[in-house]
């Protein structure tokens, strides 16, 4: 019976504290793999060197040369941690009938990803990875993430709840997500469209070995906005929606007006009047902010242009 080829895709940006343990871990868990019969001795490591600046290519030249099950592409710049996820996803199709992807700071713990092939094996398609609990993130950063997985749901959005980017898909998996072409990528609400039978794993989130977190608190803000404007035209309702509201609060305010002025009464006071124009003004400048956030989501889709650019190939 042929066994199935596994290849975990790890993304890098600037990790050159975390490679030498990460490789390690992974390969040592490949040999495990292979040594069980799970997936085929052609099981490989890839690394995706997403524009770092500091020694993270070299280092995985090194890994590469050290170990065969380590291979690696460079990216031709810094694309965002959601392209080179998926450019190595389409590197790996080309050889893998199995494709995991992982951070390279192995806080999504590895040895679960025998439960994972498990689960593929049994004729899931897609497995997510999905964290048991958040106790070890701050309060802040806990109800943030919760209040962002409610709101998406609210918005209609299919995501898995407590689910990042550590996902086994299978090839034919991999392949349909290719097809979906838009440039504002947010995986995690992509992936759910595919459609195929999935299942979930559940793990505890380990600490991050080395280095810093490539995802601070900007970032995560902007990752959160492009996933909502990228699924759901909610937000653009809600704009239409308090349009009308306001049109409707004016309107009686236009019939109190003309009551007070045909009944002899007069208005008095500026302020109220000044508070007025300021709150509407600011309703209005929220309004075109989220429709010119559309606008910009439009610009950047209709000009087609390649998601990222792959510099160098090593492969074995």
């Amino acid at each position: 019976m042929k066994k199935d080829v596994l290849y975990i895709v790890v993304p890098c940006y600037n990790e050159q504290e975390v490679l030498p343990a990460t490789t390690g871990s992974i390969v040592e868990l490949l040999k495990k793999l292979v040594a069980t019969d799970m997936v085929a001795e052609e099981s490989r490591l890839l690394y995706v060197n997403d524009g770092s600046t500091d020694a993270t290519w070299q280092l995985i030249e090194q890994h590469t040369q050290a170990h065969h099950e380590v291979c690696g592409v460079k990216l031709a710049g810094n694309v965002g941690h959601q392209n080179a996820l998926l450019a190595g996803m389409e590197t790996a199709c080309e050889k893998a009938d199995i494709i995991v992807t992982v951070d390279a700071d192995l806080q999504d713990d590895i040895s679960v990803i025998g439960q994972m092939i498990e689960k593929y094996q049994q004729g899931c398609d897609i497995v997510y990875g999905v964290r048991r609990e958040r106790k070890s993130d701050t309060w802040f950063k806990r109800n943030t993430a919760l209040a962002f997985y409610k709101l998406m749901r609210g918005l209609g959005v299919k995501s898995v709840y407590n689910h990042a980017d550590y996902r086994l898909m299978s090839r034919r998996a991999v392949k349909q997500l290719l097809c979906y072409r838009e440039r504002n990528l947010f995986l995690r609400g992509i992936v759910p469209l595919v459609g195929y039978k999935s299942d979930t794993v559940y793990y505890d989130r380990n600490p991050r070995l080395a280095g810093e977190s490539k995802y601070p608190l900007g970032k995560m803000l902007g990752f959160a906005v492009d996933g909502i404007t990228s699924f759901s035209i909610k937000p653009v309702r809600m704009v239409f929606t308090l349009g009308i509201l306001f049109t409707l609060i004016a309107l009686g305010i236009l019939i109190y007006v003309l009551v007070a002025y045909f009944s002899g009464r007069t208005v008095s006071g500026w302020s109220s009047l000044i508070l007025s124009i300021w709150f509407v003004g600011g309703c209005v400048l929220v309004g075109l902010g989220i429709v010119g956030e559309y606008i910009g989501k439009i610009y950047i889709e209709v000009k087609d242009r390649p998601r990222y650019n792959i510099e160098q190939k090593i492969l074995q």
